[in-house]
């Protein structure tokens, strides 16, 4: 930890400006082009502001209700540094939003996958993510811990110029096989 602290030390004192001095667009922060390109693309298409429609499969496994919906919200950090979206739900007929949540997303690349932090309102701590792209362009997320009972595991699908979809299944049998049980389409707000 204290190379890390000592790193960063460094890295502020060699920058000249100190974060009184600097504006957001001296720390790469209104910038999103290093999002766009090579491998930060794959999180970094998702970048804007969208509203969710979601649903839910009740318990009787065959049904599936509609959810209050959601605004995400996804930006660059720091112009390719990681990509960071603030999932902000919709409260149950027009109440108070239940929550908020957030995910930081860093490419890998030396083991050319995603690894992602999630925090949420509701839930102490973090959840450590990870994350790869397949070759039809899906993303499946895996938790690393703490890993949830039942497993779980999420996949974003390309998006279109209409938005895209999402999808969380649970196993019930050691990864053999997964039961989609909360969906998401996202559209541009």
């Amino acid at each position: 930890m204290r190379n890390i602290v000592f790193s960063a030390s460094l890295l502020v004192a060699s920058a000249g400006a100190g974060a009184d001095d600097s504006s957001l667009s001296d720390v790469l922060m209104e910038k999103s082009n290093g999002c766009m390109e090579g491998p930060m693309a794959q999180f970094g298409r998702y970048i804007g502001d969208w509203n969710i429609e979601d649903e839910g499969l009740q318990q009787d496994g065959t049904t599936w209700l509609p959810g209050n919906g959601a605004r995400w919200n996804f930006t660059c950090v720091g112009d390719g540094i990681a990509v960071q979206d603030f999932w902000m739900p919709n409260g149950a007929e027009g109440g108070p939003a239940p929550g908020v949540g957030t995910n930081l997303r860093i490419y890998d690349p030396e083991n050319e996958r995603w690894e992602i932090a999630w925090t949420a309102t509701q839930s102490p701590g973090f959840s450590h993510i990870r994350a790869k792209q397949d070759e039809g362009g899906n993303i499946i997320m895996h938790y690393v811990s703490p890993l949830p009972t039942p497993a779980r595991r999420i996949t974003f699908f390309p998006p279109t110029e209409e938005g895209w979809n999402w999808v969380m299944e649970m196993s019930f049998n050691n990864d053999d096989t997964w039961t989609p049980v909360y969906k998401i389409k996202a559209t541009p707000r």
